[in-house]
């Protein structure tokens, strides 16, 4: 199996991400579930501890994808953010993931008195 995708394609609407690996495997990421699990400080932190729980990113978009060498890609959002790297590997842990980390995520909302919208 590469570690790099064979291609990344975001849908005609900007709400998905779709990553081919090229081994047949194909992962769909919705704009709003990789904008809220970047890896940037102003979502993280400065580590763990720190992380931000992000809401009212629904309706948020990929406004563009841009290579960073040959390990990541950075995604531009419409909202502005742009600062966080999803490197292959990454992106790999996120798909692999997502139904526990979505519902955590949503988990957090409510315990915070935050929605998606």
């Amino acid at each position: 199996m590469s570690d790099s995708p064979a291609a990344l394609r975001v849908s005609p609407d900007r709400r998905i991400l779709k990553v081919d690996w090229g081994d047949g495997k194909i992962d769909a990421l919705s704009a709003e579930y990789l904008r809220v699990f970047s890896r940037s400080a102003e979502v993280r932190g400065h580590g763990d501890a720190e992380r931000k729980i992000v809401g009212g990113k629904r309706h948020v978009t990929i406004a563009g994808i841009e290579p960073v060498g040959a390990y990541a890609v950075r995604i531009i959002f419409d909202d502005g953010h742009d600062s966080g790297l999803y490197a292959w590997d990454y992106l790999r842990e996120l798909a692999a993931r997502h139904d526990a980390n979505w519902a955590e995520h949503l988990e957090n909302l409510a315990a915070r008195g935050l929605g998606r919208d």
